[in-house]
C-alpha cells in the first residue's frame, strides 16, 4: 500500500508538472524571467516557477486517509500564501505572514499536534507550546524558501528529511502519518526529477512553503505523540534549512542590512562560485553532505543528548566552511 501511495503521487505530479510546463511556456504563465536582476536567479532561460501546482494536486491523495484529513486544508493555505506571489508578483511580505500564521494555526488547531516538551526537562505550558508550533511552522516555510536556490537542492533535501520521518514512523506503526510521507515523497520525487540536473521547472513560493510546512508539521506530529522521540532529533534533521535562516538573519542584522533583503551570501551561492561553479553539482555536492548527518540522527533519534551534539557539529561545520568560502569570495 505505502508503494503504491507513492508511484500514485509521483505519476501525479508528474504528468500535471508536464502540463504545467507546457501551459506555463505557451501563455507565459509562473514565467521566471532570467533577465531579472536578482541575487538568487542563476538559470539563463526562462523557467516556470510553479513546481508546487502538481505537489499540490498530488497531496490530494490524503484525503483517503483521516490524519489526511485534517492536514490538507491548512496544506492548501500554506500553498496559497505562495502561489499568488508566483502568479502576480503582488502578494506584501506582511500578506504572506499573515496567511502562513493562519496556515500553521489551523495545522495546529486541526491535527493538535503541539510540542510542549522540548527535552532535558523542559516542558512548556501548553499555551506557549502552540505559540512555539505556529512559530516553528512558519520558520520553516521561509527556511525552506530560502534555499530553494539550485536544481533540486530544496526537493533533495526535503526527500532527504522525509526518508528519516518515514524510518520514525515505520518504528511507531503510524500507518497513517507513514502513508502521508510517502504521498508527500512521491509528489516531490515527480517535480525532483523535472528539476534535477536541468532545471525544466522550479518550486515557485508556493511549492517551498507548502513543503516546509508539511517537514515541519510531520515533525510536530513525531515528537508530540511519542515521548521517546526527541524534539531535539527533530531540529538536527530540519538543522541545514534551519540555521541556514538563523545565521542569515544574524549576518545581515550584522551589516545594517534587512533580514527580508535578499543577497547572494547564502552558504549554497558561496559553494557554487567558489568550489563547483555548477548549479546541478551546487545540489549534489549540499545533499550528499546531508545524508551522513541525517543518518546519525535518525540512528539517536531517541537521545535528544546525541542531537544537541549533532546539532553543534554541524553548526561548527557550517561556520568554518562559511568562513573559508566567503574570505575566498572576498579575495578571489
Amino acid at each position: 500500500m505505502i508503494l503504491a501511495l507513492f508511484f500514485s503521487a509521483f505519476l501525479i505530479s508528474l504528468l500535471t508538472l508536464f502540463v504545467v510546463i507546457y501551459v506555463s511556456h505557451k501563455y507565459t504563465y509562473f514565467i521566471d524571467c532570467h533577465e531579472e536582476n536578482k541575487p538568487q536567479r542563476f538559470h539563463e532561460i526562462p523557467v516556470p516557477r510553479a513546481g508546487g501546482v502538481g505537489i499540490i494536486i498530488a497531496l490530494s491523495l490524503v484525503l483517503f486517509i483521516p490524519y489526511g484529513l485534517q492536514l490538507l486544508p491548512s496544506a492548501i493555505l500554506a500553498f496559497m500564501s505562495g502561489i499568488f506571489e508566483d502568479f502576480h508578483n503582488s502578494l506584501s511580505v506582511r500578506l504572506r505572514l499573515i496567511l502562513q500564521i493562519i496556515a500553521g494555526g489551523v495545522a495546529v488547531w486541526l491535527t493538535h499536534s503541539v510540542v510542549t516538551y522540548l527535552g532535558l526537562g523542559i516542558v512548556l505550558p501548553y499555551g506557549l507550546g502552540i505559540f512555539f508550533s505556529v512559530f516553528a511552522i512558519v520558520g520553516m516555510m521561509n527556511a525552506i524558501n530560502i534555499i530553494d536556490g539550485f536544481n533540486g537542492l530544496a526537493s533533495g533535501v526535503i526527500l532527504i528529511i522525509l526518508a528519516s520521518f518515514s524510518v520514525i514512523s515505520y518504528e511507531h506503526n503510524n500507518i497513517e502519518l507513514l502513508s502521508v510521507i510517502s504521498i508527500l515523497a512521491g509528489a516531490v520525487f515527480g517535480f525532483f526529477v523535472l528539476v534535477f540536473p536541468k532545471g525544466k521547472i522550479f518550486l515557485g513560493d508556493g511549492g517551498a512553503y507548502l513543503l516546509g510546512f508539511m517537514v515541519s508539521l510531520i515533525g510536530i506530529s513525531l515528537a508530540s505523540e511519542y515521548a521517546d522521540v526527541s524534539p531535539w532529533y527533530i531540529l538536527s534533521i530540519l538543522i541545514y534549512p534551519v540555521w541556514e535562516v538563523i545565521f542569515s538573519i544574524i549576518r545581515k542584522l550584522s551589516i545594517g542590512l534587512s533580514p527580508m533583503k535578499p543577497d547572494k551570501y547564502h552558504i549554497h551561492m558561496l559553494i557554487q562560485r567558489n568550489m563547483t561553479n555548477n548549479n546541478p553539482l551546487t545540489a549534489l555536492l549540499l545533499l550528499t553532505f546531508m545524508i551522513p548527518h541525517t543518518i546519525l540522527s535518525t540512528f539517536y533519534a531517541h537521545s535528544s543528548m546525541y542531537n544537541i551534539i549533532i546539532v553543534s557539529v554541524f553548526i561548527v561545520c557550517y561556520l568554518l566552511l562559511y568562513l573559508y568560502l566567503f574570505r575566498k569570495d572576498s579575495t578571489g
